[in-house]
């Protein structure tokens, strides 16, 4: 197995289990809505999912570990990605908010602040800014 096929295999296993924490977070109410259907369609395209992976996660989520971001950069660059995700068809609404803001404490952030986490996350994408850019005005707004 050469040095190539490890990382494949790692960044894909990373994506599977960060696609299963998704999962988990949009079945909390035992349901997964139209809403959210759509957003993990795409994001099972984005993270390169099979339709076989995706099927086998939907049925079996719980059976992926939750591996959230270490540090806060981490965090940062996961939200700027799901936040890109949700307003991928430029239309946001309360549903694909309170998406976000489940995301977002399933990502570690507090449920004291994630509701103004995330209005913050979605303005910057909605601006289009750069991940550079996302991650320093995130960090600026803690200041």
């Amino acid at each position: 197995m050469s040095f190539l096929d490890l990382f494949d295999s790692g960044f894909r296993e990373r994506n599977q289990d960060h696609f299963a924490s998704i999962v988990r977070v949009a079945m909390s109410d035992g349901v997964i809505t139209d809403e959210e259907k759509a957003f993990l369609d795409r994001l099972a395209r984005k993270l390169d999912i099979s339709e076989e992976e995706y099927r086998a996660t939907l049925k079996d989520y719980r059976s992926h570990p939750i591996n959230p971001p270490t540090t806060y950069d981490r965090r940062l660059e996961r939200l700027y990605d799901l936040a890109r995700m949700v307003y991928a068809d430029h239309e946001l609404g309360e549903k694909q908010t309170g998406i976000l803001e489940r995301l977002g404490i399933g990502l570690g952030f507090s449920p004291r602040n994630v509701s103004y986490v995330v209005h913050k996350a979605l303005k910057l994408v909605e601006a289009g800014v750069d991940e550079e850019h996302f991650i320093e005005e995130i960090k600026n707004m803690n200041r």
